[in-house]
C-alpha cells in the first residue's frame, strides 16, 4: 500500500491534547544526602516498624503479584480511631469499599480526571495550587478556571468559587487543596461540605495531603451517602515518610471510588508499598510524634522570621513561604551550596519572588536558619557588586 501525502512526522503523533501538553515535572535528582526542604516530604524517614517490616519480606514474595487484602480495612481502622484529643475521628462509619488504593495521590488525581473529565468539561480550582491538576485536565481536553487567592493573606476565594459552581453549565470537577500547596491557605470543613451539597453534578475533590498539620479535614463530618459527589485524598508521603514507595488513598462513596478504580491497572501498587503502608498505619503514634515535632519547629522558625522582620507567610501545612531581601534565586543557590534544598516559587502567580521552605525537626530548622542568614548576606554582597 502506498502512503499518500508528505510525511511531516517521523513518528505517529499522539492525541492532540497530548501533543500540546507540557508534562508536569519536578527536579527530583541529586537530592540524597542533602537537607530536603523543597518537596514537603517527611525529613527523618518512616517508623522503624516500617523498616523492620520491609526487611522481613521473604525473597520469594517479590516474585508474586501484590496482594491488597486487608489494606482497605487498615485504612478504615486508622481513620476511624480516636486521636489524642479523645474525639471520634468519623461521624459516619466508612467501609472498605469506600477506600481507593493508588500508586501515590498523583495516580489518584490522574485516575479521577481519566474517569470523570471529558473534552469541553471545566475544572474549577484555585491559583496558585498544586501544579499537577492542570496537566491532568489538559490531557483530557478540559477547560481550566483557576480563581486566585485573595488579599495579602491569600484567603480562599469562597464567594467566587460558589458563583462559578452555581452557574450553568456547572464545572465537572472542583479541586480544592486544603491546606493549599503552596500558599498554606486553609478552608474550614463546613463550607466545603456546603459546596458539595449545592452542586450534586460536580465532583468535589479535596486534596488533604497536609491535613495532619492543621486538622481541617472534612472526613469527620462527611456523609458520603448524602454527598456522593465528594472525594477526599490522603497519603502516607508527607507524614509517615513513605514518599519513595508511592501509596495514596481516595475516600468517598463506594460507587464513585469504584468508577475511579476502573481506569487503573490491576497491580499499580507494589508489594513493598503495601507492606510499608500496613506497618505505618499500625504505628500512628510515630506519625503523631513527627507531626508534633514539625509544629514545634514551625513555631521556632516563625519566631526567628518575625524577629528578623523578614516577609513570610505560614498558614497551614508543613511548609511556609519566605521572600528573601536578596534575589531569591541567589539565596536558593547559596542554600544549595550549604547542602540545603528549598523550592523557588518563580513564575507562580501572587507569590513570585518567594521561596517555599518545608518544615522538618527543630534541629533541622536551626540548621536552615543559620544557613539562610549567611545566604542572604552572601547573595546581597554579590548583587551589590554586580
Amino acid at each position: 500500500m502506498e502512503r499518500s501525502g508528505p510525511v511531516t512526522n517521523p513518528f505517529p503523533p499522539a492525541r492532540q491534547e497530548v501533543e500540546s501538553l507540557q508534562a508536569y515535572s519536578a527536579p527530583l535528582e541529586g537530592r540524597r544526602g542533602l537537607l530536603r526542604l523543597d518537596f514537603n516530604e517527611n525529613t527523618i524517614g518512616p517508623s522503624p516498624k516500617v523498616v523492620e517490616a520491609l526487611r522481613a519480606i521473604p525473597a520469594d514474595h517479590l516474585a508474586i503479584y501484590p496482594e491488597y487484602d486487608g489494606l482497605r480495612e487498615a485504612v478504615v481502622a486508622n481513620l476511624s480511631a480516636s486521636r489524642a484529643d479523645d474525639s471520634a475521628a468519623l461521624a459516619h462509619p466508612l467501609s472498605p469499599s469506600q477506600i481507593g488504593l493508588f500508586n501515590g495521590v498523583d495516580a489518584a488525581i490522574h485516575a479521577i480526571f481519566h474517569a470523570y473529565g471529558e473534552p469541553g468539561d471545566t475544572l474549577l480550582t484555585t491559583s496558585p495550587t498544586f501544579g499537577y491538576y492542570s496537566p491532568c485536565a489538559r490531557m483530557q481536553g478540559m477547560a481550566i478556571e483557576a480563581i486566585p487567592y485573595e488579599g495579602p493573606g491569600f484567603a480562599f476565594p469562597l464567594a467566587a468559587v460558589r458563583r462559578v459552581l452555581l452557574d450553568e453549565p456547572c464545572p465537572r470537577l472542583l479541586l480544592i487543596c486544603n491546606p493549599n500547596n503552596p500558599t498554606g491557605t486553609r478552608l474550614a470543613p463546613q463550607p466545603i461540605l456546603e459546596l458539595a451539597a449545592a452542586v450534586p453534578r460536580t465532583l468535589v475533590v479535596v486534596d488533604e495531603l497536609y491535613e495532619a498539620f492543621t486538622g481541617d479535614s472534612v472526613l469527620p463530618l462527611a456523609d458520603f451517602a448524602t454527598t456522593p459527589n465528594l472525594v477526599v485524598l490522603r497519603s502516607l508521603a508527607k507524614t509517615a515518610g513513605l514518599a519513595g514507595l508511592r501509596i495514596g488513598f481516595a475516600i468517598g462513596s463506594a460507587p464513585v471510588i469504584d468508577r475511579i478504580g476502573r481506569v487503573t491497572g490491576p497491580y499499580d501498587i507494589n508489594s513493598l508499598a503495601v507492606t510499608a503502608a500496613h506497618a505505618a498505619l499500625a504505628d500512628q503514634p510515630y506519625t503523631d510524634a513527627y507531626v508534633a515535632e514539625v509544629l514545634r519547629a514551625r513555631a521556632w522558625l516563625l519566631a526567628q522570621l518575625q524577629a528578623a522582620g523578614l516577609r513570610h507567610h505560614a498558614a497551614g501545612g508543613n511548609y511556609l513561604l519566605i521572600w528573601p531581601q536578596a534575589p531569591a534565586a541567589a539565596v536558593e543557590e547559596r542554600l544549595r551550596q550549604a547542602g540545603i534544598l528549598v523550592r523557588s516559587m518563580a513564575g507562580k502567580p501572587l507569590i513570585e519572588g518567594s521561596l517555599r521552605v518545608s518544615l522538618g525537626t527543630t534541629e533541622q530548622m536551626q540548621r536552615f536558619w543559620s544557613a539562610y542568614e549567611a545566604a542572604e548576606v552572601s547573595a546581597a554582597d554579590v548583587s551589590a557588586a554586580s
